[in-house]
């Protein structure tokens, strides 16, 4: 089984593709004139947001308070909430069997307060500060390869890191990441966000364990594969956008969505914060779209895991069915 993880840790860490940026900075030779007494006062800059500053708002009491307030504000204005961010007082974690209907409360619940096997997971991602290693032990070394997923193959497009992949031990794990599919896609619509569960809208996700706490989170991406149209979204994105029928509009601005699973304290068996789904309004003019939309790929809105914290890999909620919808969960 040790090998089977080593295998499995060093064929995801190949596959992983990270960005790393750089700024440059211009000094002025000469120094700045001294105000005078009878200028007009300047307000002071609204500072820079960063991924820390959105995960911590999402955290703690403590974690949220330490966010400079003209921030939390700007934020907190571009937060979309598909699940309540206000939990009822429960604190029972429920199974997740998938192939059957869940009342709004019920979906609620389980966001916040994940089954058992998610908040294990949850615990051990912080305990161990971020390694992901905690991940990948929790990983079946059975290797998957892909199938076609929806004439997919034919168009010659891989949706998947790797043709290879895994799934987790836990088939309560296979299905909650399942169900977070399946709620953003039935309950986006509550918040602006119209979306389908197919190869060129939403199917994928990127696992990550925040840089600051190790709390474990997807950053979730609708909208992945507009159709070219030569004055409203003229790229080329390739062998997977052949066939595409989503319409690049307004909703791109809502294309990234948050999940962070309920957080641990590292010292107690206390939990600090309840689980959150959320919806980043990528808006032009707002803090989110100014501040974590890299500039190269704002047309795009497109908001990049690595960011948040270290990458763990992929989850795609693939639809493998030949006649009739068959959704499955791929772990890359």
């Amino acid at each position: 089984m040790a090998d089977s993880s080593l295998s499995i840790r060093l064929t995801i860490l190949f596959s992983l593709s990270l960005t790393a940026s750089s700024s440059f900075f211009l000094k002025q030779s000469l120094p700045s004139p001294t105000p005078s007494p009878s200028r007009s006062r300047f307000s002071p800059p609204v500072p820079k947001a960063t991924p820390s500053d959105l995960i911590s708002f999402l955290g703690s009491t403590s974690q949220s308070s330490k966010v400079n307030p003209l921030v939390a504000r700007e934020l907190s204005s571009c937060l979309k909430f598909v699940i309540p961010f206000s939990p009822v007082e429960t604190k029972s974690s429920r199974s997740c069997t998938s192939g059957r209907r869940r009342s709004s409360s019920e979906e609620n619940q389980l966001i916040w307060w994940p089954p058992k096997p998610v908040l294990e997971l949850a615990r051990l991602s912080v305990e161990s500060g971020g390694d992901s290693d905690a991940i990948y032990r929790y990983l079946d070394p059975t290797v998957l390869r892909v199938p076609d997923v929806e004439g997919s193959i034919e168009d010659r497009c891989q949706l998947t890191r790797s043709p290879n992949c895994w799934r987790f031990i836990s088939e309560d794990l296979n299905s909650y990441f399942g169900f977070l599919f399946e709620v953003i896609a039935t309950r986006g619509s509550t918040v602006g966000l119209n979306l389908s569960l197919n190869r060129f809208d939403l199917f994928h996700g990127h696992i990550f364990l925040s840089v600051d706490s190790g709390r474990l989170g997807i950053l979730f991406h609708a909208k992945e594969y507009p159709a070219y149209e030569k004055e409203v979204f003229p790229y080329n994105m390739g062998y997977c956008q052949i066939g595409s029928n989503v319409n690049y509009d307004e909703s791109m601005n809502l294309r990234n969505i948050l999940w962070l699973a309920p957080l641990p304290s590292n010292s107690t068996e206390e939990w600090l914060a309840p689980g959150v789904l959320v919806v980043l309004d990528a808006h032009p003019g707002g803090i989110i779209y100014r501040d974590l939309v890299p500039e190269y790929v704002n047309y795009a809105r497109t908001i990049y895991e690595d960011e948040f914290g270290n990458v763990v890999a992929d989850v795609n909620y693939l639809n493998v069915g030949k006649k009739a919808p068959d959704y499955q969960i791929f772990i890359c």
